[in-house]
């Protein structure tokens, strides 16, 4: 089966066909950078890692880029109210991003631009636009003309004459239509600013995306990414000046996540209404959270609340509870070679064409349970240790296409070395049937959040979902 991805512009999946054979490359919009990450912004992030990922274990090489806006209105009115410079709110927030990233076990991408270090190629293609006529000066802006681009809608399915009612100029813009956007903004006194043609000011939003994204990738591209509330303006606009800039198609194939929601709402900061993601973190494990939000298919709505997050965690513990099973046969019968099975074929067919049919995790979610219930079954009922270990060895791949199940190194991640140390102690006492210390430390281990669960093949330590 060939990989069919939806794209928003043709509404319609698509066979995939990349620019260049073999490479892909990808954009997506990442975060900007007035306050920390939250669970919207995982999302986003989470929904290109596991597309590059899918895309990258077919062989294909991908070259990732997700940006930073690192200025703009809103991290200079948060860095007014501290008393602390523009570049300082930033570089918190960034690093914010990048301890959720981590913590998701969130690929890092190839490049990470920020507006700041991009405003030659910026400047660059301002001119370009003012020079062809899509783009104008006025009073030290410059303003796109939206009615000089036929396609403007395109992406959103927006016709301009339904646009223009209502649509009105503020004060203070010299706008020739009120739908034309600023691609560049004079400085007002005491802001950030850099020297342009038209004055001293800084890009606009949409334009720094436009900017950057044909540096690194050139001026058509394959995928480009985002969330379902960056369709209009903000892609709408980028496929605008982009085009009219360079006379090529943009993008080959444009993917939006859906919104993370809270009790039927969008999470949004401009709300207020929206988890913070290192808070939630520091409530559930992250491979939770992680295969929660892989759980759903990347472009529909999730509901985010707590009981799903425990729901999630106790099937998350299934699919490691398979692998276990393999290490009970394997301790019976000594190291083996691994013997192809039906089951593993039949599990790996399956996963593939899901991922292929516009990368549906969520059914290839359920494709790791049949296996993983295949597994059980044939350690149970004496199969060939060969193809049992071809079975776990084939979901554990399966599974890291889509980043969840952490063994090993990565476990230990999830857990502080005190926490280690403890349930060491009290393997140690229920080893010495000294029950009472036991006892003890499991409540030392709960007390800090801690469940252990006793299994034939040692302890099981997992988080303890907050009530």
């Amino acid at each position: 089966m060939a990989l069919r991805i939806y794209d928003t512009l043709r509404r319609d999946k698509v066979e995939f066909t990349p620019v260049n054979p073999n490479e892909v490359g990808m954009y997506v919009c990442g975060m900007t950078v007035q306050g920390p990450p939250h669970v919207g912004h995982a999302r986003a992030a989470l929904s290109g890692d596991v597309i590059r990922r899918f895309l990258q274990s077919t062989g294909r090489r991908v070259r990732y880029v997700t940006n930073f806006t690192d200025v703009d209105d809103k991290i200079i009115e948060r860095a007014a109210e501290e008393g602390i410079d523009f570049r300082a709110v930033a570089e918190r927030n960034i690093a914010a991003y990048f301890r959720v990233s981590d913590a998701l076990r969130i690929h890092r991408a190839d490049y990470y631009p920020r507006a700041t270090e991009h405003i030659p190629e910026i400047l660059t293609m301002i001119e370009e636009l003012v020079a062809s006529g899509h783009a104008y000066p006025s009073n030290g802006d410059v303003y796109y003309r939206v009615d000089r681009f036929g396609g403007y809608g395109k992406l959103s399915g927006r016709r301009l004459e339904d646009m223009r009612a209502g649509a009105r100029i503020d004060p203070g813009e010299a706008k020739e239509n009120p739908l034309d956007f600023a691609l560049w903004k004079a400085a007002k006194p005491g802001e950030p600013s850099w020297k342009s043609p038209w004055g001293e000011g800084r890009p606009g939003w949409h334009i720094e995306c436009s900017a950057m994204s044909t540096k690194y990738l050139g001026r058509t591209f394959d995928l480009h990414g985002g969330g379902a509330d960056l369709i209009f303006p903000h892609h709408e606009n980028e496929i605008a000046q982009s085009e009219a800039a360079t006379g090529q198609p943009f993008v080959h194939f444009w993917v939006h996540n859906g919104m993370v929601n809270l009790t039927g709402e969008k999470m949004s900061k401009s709300t207020q209404h929206f988890f913070l993601a290192e808070e939630v973190l520091s409530e559930f494990d992250p491979e939770t959270i992680r295969y929660y939000l892989l759980s759903t298919h990347y472009r529909s709505p999730i509901e985010f609340n707590r009981e799903r997050l425990a729901e999630a965690g106790a099937a998350l513990r299934r699919l490691k509870t398979a692998l276990e099973s393999e290490q009970r046969v394997l301790a019976a019968a000594g190291p083996v070679e691994r013997v192809p099975s039906e089951a593993s074929r039949q599990a790996r067919s399956a996963f593939h064409e899901a991922m292929e049919d516009d990368f549906n995790s969520a059914r290839a979610l359920g494709h790791l349970f049949d296996l993983a219930r295949d597994l059980n079954r044939a350690a149970d009922e004496g199969a060939p240790a060969g193809e049992v270990t071809d079975m776990a060895a084939t979901l554990r791949e399966m599974a890291d296409i889509l980043g969840v199940i952490w063994e090993g190194k990565g476990d230990e991640l999830a857990f502080p070395e005190e926490v280690t140390r403890l349930a060491e102690a009290r393997e140690a006492a229920r080893k010495d049937r000294n029950w009472k210390m036991a006892d003890e430390l499991r409540q030392q281990l709960l007390d800090r959040g801690v469940l252990v669960e006793d299994r034939p093949g040692g302890p099981l330590l997992r988080w303890k979902p907050r009530d």
